[in-house]
């Protein structure tokens, strides 16, 4: 409820819709924000908006709005913004964001997600804890998507990791020839002006030292030590596992090894733990060792038990390839009765050779996959949206999606390029996978 200042009278606030809000999470996570954006633009007016979260590696930012704005939203500004708040805060303020002093709303969830909005004007932020409260299932939505590790979201993280690294290797590289080019022309004895050339040369080198500490700290944050990743793990499954009666042995990686990328450490966190639980299902389990190791290409998870031998096999295979394939990964299970069960996943560390999207729907997740199935069937939105169990203007959102990273200009000639991939349209990914892949 909210009084209208001109009439004196009390008015109802509309509000975002569960439906809305449902929306916003049962979808790919790379658009989120702009799922979120439109969800809150009638009641939290705003020109941009931007999540950012520790928890994505690859894309830490997640924005909504003009690229004249957004792309120019540094993580440091972020940091600074994230700084001045406590975890569950709110705040209007004018900050500097973008490369510019602008007037922001922010809140900062528990979980440690930074939702920014960018206002029009220097409003009152109304209904704060409404929309902490809106922004906190979102976070927490992003959270879980992460944690589990799907296929699609780690494919599209790895392809921002790498993307991400080549950029920031590339400025460096361009910057640091520029001021080295510019301190050795004002080390030059030719020039005479003293004074001046030793204040150029001082602003140089300290733009130079600034940029490598850039350089360093970016790469820093978007990788994970092993033995870091490992130690999380091992308090996470102590903590799951602490009613269980099984003995746990843990075997950490050597210290020693290269750091991991940060879609590596989730998806090997993710993938142990799900084979962990796998294990721990099966009766008489008394002993189970837990170890990683490292080399200069991979990470090499390692489970096993030496008594029961009853792992469910096939179960644990679909469960697991899916996350190592889109990381170019191996899974090997075994398992002998009255002798043992044992799974191993590798990792490679480094992106596979060769473009990501040779095949026409490798940039296609899998929900837009379970879209153009059934838009090769020929139904229209509101069939698949009832099949799929979303909404109509979700559909629409993904078959937009679908038309755009394909390049097709019709329904129809997506169905096309789908089979002129060699996929059939009852071969693609259909709703029985629903539950278990977010968006």
């Amino acid at each position: 409820m909210s009084l209208d200042v001109r009439t004196g009278k009390i008015a109802a606030v509309p509000k975002p819709e569960a439906a809305a809000l449902r929306d916003v999470i049962d979808g790919p996570l790379l658009e989120i924000a702009v799922r979120f954006s439109r969800v809150l633009a009638d009641r939290w007016p705003h020109t941009a908006l931007v999540i950012f979260t520790r928890e994505c590696t690859g894309r830490p930012r997640k924005v909504a709005g003009p690229a004249a704005v957004v792309d120019r939203i540094t993580i440091a500004e972020l940091e600074a913004l994230k700084a001045s708040l406590t975890p569950g805060g709110t705040q209007r303020t004018t900050a500097a964001i973008g490369g510019a002093s602008r007037p922001v709303w922010t809140v900062l969830d528990r979980t440690g997600t930074l939702l920014v909005l960018i206002t029009r004007q220097d409003k009152e932020l109304r209904d704060a804890a409404e929309l902490a409260g809106l922004f906190g299932i979102v976070a927490t939505s992003i959270r879980q998507q992460v944690a589990q590790a799907s296929p699609e979201y780690l494919t599209e993280s790895r392809a921002a990791s790498a993307e991400r690294a080549r950029t920031i290797a590339e400025m460096a590289a361009a910057h640091e020839t520029s001021l080295v080019s510019i301190l050795t022309a004002l080390r030059a004895s030719t020039l005479d002006d003293r004074q001046a050339r030793a204040s150029a040369t001082e602003t140089a080198s300290a733009a130079l030292v600034a940029l490598r500490s850039a350089q360093a700290s970016d790469q820093a944050w978007s990788e994970e030590p092993a033995p870091a990743a490992f130690a999380k793990l091992r308090r996470e499954l102590r903590q799951t596992l602490r009613h269980h009666d099984a003995a746990l042995e843990f075997a950490a990686p050597e210290k020693t090894g290269r750091p991991l990328p940060g879609e590596i450490a989730h998806a090997a966190r993710a993938m142990t733990r799900t084979a962990v639980l796998a294990f721990t299902a099966q009766p008489d389990l008394t002993r189970l060792r837990i170890a990683w190791t490292t080399d200069a290409t991979s990470l090499r998870a390692d489970v096993r038990d030496h008594e029961s031998g009853r792992l469910d096999v096939p179960a644990l295979h679909d469960q697991l390839h899916g996350r190592a394939d889109a990381l170019g990964g191996s899974v090997e299970l075994d398992a002998t009765p009255g002798w043992g069960s044992r799974a191993t996943i590798v990792l490679p560390l480094a992106p596979p050779p060769g473009p990501a999207d040779e095949n026409p729907l490798a940039g296609l997740n899998q929900r837009e996959l379970q879209v153009l199935r059934l838009l090769a069937q020929g139904k229209r939105n509101k069939a698949i949206a009832e099949e799929l169990g979303i909404t109509e203007s979700t559909v629409k959102f993904h078959v937009t999606g679908v038309l755009r990273k394909l390049g097709a200009g019709t329904r129809g000639e997506a169905a096309a390029i789908a089979l002129a991939a060699g996929v059939r349209p009852d071969s693609l990914p259909g709703p029985a996978n629903r539950a278990g892949t977010p968006g």
